[in-house]
């Protein structure tokens, strides 16, 4: 955000949000695994060098470049989030008050975002407003070149703003997060897997730049449609989800949280539409990305796929959905009656519940 229009304040903003960032991968981005450590802060040079997705990094400046950042944030680690400056508030703003922030930045065309993507991980961001619109009673906001970002940058966020349930969109996040699975399976190509036929239905493989956009559009509207889902099943477990969460006390706990959840909001609105929808594209990439906690949860889900590869119409995936959908919603009660029972004490047995053989779904 440079420029001679460009309010001083308004610099001073951003670039505590920006401090913020950092507070908050000083405290988290060591909870990375090396491969997705090195490939995110790759992507996080280039952003704040503003170059070009791919553009070729010379070694010594990003590896400079990397120890400065670890220095940084060593420093910081035991650091407080900042308050954030803003006219006629003495001592600045609580960096999760979301929309009175949003109001103070509403004439700049920017949007705020902050919230927890984990335990105690926060993420914060400013991105440039380019489009807004309404769809199934949420607001959608699509945000274009961010001015402030943490290494980890969720491509699409459902939050409060303006008072109204908002899903955030960020363009930009997304095309750098679109980039990164390309070059991870560019460096390691596998035939006949999801990415692979993903590959081939954009036409990756043969330029990505003249495939991105159609690729970005259709990614967009498939995390829309799971933070659709996320409402919808946020709905269905009620407030008390949130409570119980906040009592988990183990990070793998919560990660099983988050995966019940998932598979909530996709076996029930995100899979069906992109079937309906026959999103062939959009059905491979998605599998792409079922890996880790959600696959052995639901192992049963990528034999339904590979049936739907082979020629079955999608018969066998709707099945799984149905079947899916009530499992973990089961999972979920589950989880909620121990912790109504037990309240904070109940974190071991629902791990233990999450971890046992019932909790996953072969069907």
């Amino acid at each position: 955000m440079n420029g001679p229009d460009f309010p001083a304040a308004l610099t001073r903003l951003v670039q505590a949000v920006q401090t913020n960032c950092h507070i908050a991968d000083a405290r988290h981005a060591a909870d990375l695994t090396l491969c997705t450590y090195l490939l995110q802060m790759r992507e996080f040079y280039r952003w704040e060098q503003r170059l070009p997705l791919g553009a070729s990094l010379p070694r010594e400046a990003i590896g400079s470049w990397i120890a400065e950042r670890e220095a940084l944030w060593q420093e910081l680690e035991e650091a407080e989030l900042l308050t954030l400056p803003a006219a006629g508030f003495r001592h600045g703003l609580d960096p999760f008050d979301v929309s009175t922030i949003n109001r103070h930045l509403q004439a700049h065309g920017l949007v705020y975002g902050a919230g927890l993507v984990g335990q105690d991980r926060p993420v914060f961001f400013i991105a440039q407003l380019q489009a807004r619109f309404e769809r199934e009673g949420l607001q959608v906001l699509h945000l274009g070149p961010e001015q402030a970002r943490c290494l980890l940058a969720p491509p699409a966020v459902l939050a409060r703003v303006d008072d109204q349930p908002t899903v955030l969109l960020r363009r930009e996040s997304l095309a750098r997060w679109c980039w990164e699975k390309f070059e991870a399976f560019s460096l390691r190509p596998h035939e006949g897997t999801a990415m692979h036929a993903a590959m081939q239905a954009y036409g990756l493989d043969s330029g990505f730049e003249q495939a991105l956009p159609r690729w970005l559009d259709d990614q967009a509207e498939v995390m829309l449609l799971h933070e659709i889902g996320e409402r919808k099943a946020g709905d269905w477990l009620g407030p008390s989800w949130a409570a119980m969460r906040l009592d988990l006390t183990s990070r793998r706990a919560d990660l099983h949280a988050r995966a019940v959840r998932d598979h909530l909001a996709d076996l029930e609105t995100t899979l069906p539409t992109l079937l309906a929808r026959d999103a062939q594209a959009s059905l491979h990439m998605w599998f792409a990305n079922f890996d880790g906690l959600r696959e052995q949860l639901f192992p049963g889900l990528k034999r339904a796929y590979l049936a739907w590869r082979q020629g079955d119409g999608g018969a066998a995936l709707r099945v799984a959905c149905g079947v899916g959908l009530q499992h973990f919603r089961a999972l979920g009660r589950g989880a909620l009656d121990l912790h109504a029972e037990m309240g904070p004490e109940a974190s071991a047995a629902i791990e233990a519940l999450w971890e046992g053989q019932p909790a996953v779904c072969r069907g």
